[in-house]
């Protein structure tokens, strides 16, 4: 009898345990790319202002969002606070198809970085073009393209694949981020070009005369805040194994813990702030021990 007695206590005592958590709600990877502050894999992971442009698709890869498409994300350079990204329309030397444009929506915390270089190929030479403007004249017009740019559109062109369209050098114009104005709007329907070519880190040294050496693609910047501080919060979180993230109507920072539990500040000392989540299972299974360790209770009374 005494060792039914403490049997029963044994499965009352594990019936009353705390069930187990879950893993990570926020995960610190989308495929091979790690994230980090103030990206996250889905809503409530990393900073709220950032979440609705870059996401984790369900096949694990990190895409960036705006009103014109979602482009697959290359690399994240944490240290510059830098995001690449690549358009399938985009045009290289190896390859020249149309597009459509690549633009940025004007309330995302996000800015093209200064060495970002944009070709808008297979230009109409038309003065109505808006990548022209009246110089004052009925039939004088001057290209609002960068002058410094005819290098890179005379290397684009020479490229086979650029070569074969048979078209001239003046229907290239260097387009830098600047120029998009600040909505970032790079329409080329608008703009009366065919298709654009995009790169990053040029320079004029013996790479810059090798197009198939250039960096394909779309260098874009970004801010925490106003002033670009880290918030000692989210570098707490971090520190102590955790992904920073928010909850709450409001939005307020929670610091996600690899138990599954949120905190208001990290995973050392936290406040528990939010619920947790346990595995269907488990939690199947406490039920069932709870319900047997009532039961032998009764039985003994």
């Amino acid at each position: 009898m005494k060792l039914l007695n403490s049997f029963s206590a044994a499965l009352i005592l594990l019936a009353l345990l705390p069930s187990p958590t879950s893993a990570q709600i926020c995960p610190k990877t989308c495929g091979p790319m790690t994230l980090k502050y103030p990206f996250g894999t889905a809503p409530g992971c990393g900073d709220p202002r950032f979440q609705p442009y870059v996401t984790c698709t369900n096949n694990q890869q990190l895409t960036f969002a705006t009103h014109t498409g979602c482009y697959p994300v290359t690399a994240i350079d944490y240290n510059h606070h830098s995001i690449f990204i690549s358009d399938p329309t985009l045009s290289t030397c190896s390859c020249t198809q149309p597009s459509r444009g690549f633009s940025l929506d004007s309330n995302a915390p996000f800015a093209f970085r200064d060495d970002t270089i944009f070709a808008l190929l297979g230009c109409s030479a038309d003065a109505s073009s808006p990548i022209y403007k009246s110089a004052g004249g009925a039939n004088s017009s001057f290209p609002m393209c960068d002058s410094q740019g005819a290098p890179v559109c005379s290397i684009l062109y020479s490229c086979e694949a650029m070569s074969r369209l048979n078209l001239p050098v003046s229907t290239c114009c260097v387009y830098t981020p600047v120029d998009l104005g600040p909505a970032f709007e790079m329409d080329l329907q608008k703009l009366q070009c065919a298709s654009y070519s995009a790169m990053y880190s040029f320079n004029g040294g013996e790479e810059g005369n090798n197009p198939q050496a250039w960096k394909y693609g779309i260098a874009l910047k970004y801010k925490f805040n106003f002033n670009n501080d880290f918030p000692e919060l989210c570098a707490r979180c971090e520190r102590s194994n955790g992904v920073c993230g928010y909850s709450g109507p409001y939005k307020s920072f929670s610091c996600n813990c690899p138990s599954g539990f949120n905190t208001t500040t990290d995973c050392f000392l936290g406040n528990w702030s939010g619920s947790f989540r346990v595995l269907p299972w488990r939690k199947t299974g406490f039920l069932l021990v709870e319900i047997l360790g009532l039961f032998i209770l009764f039985a003994l009374m």
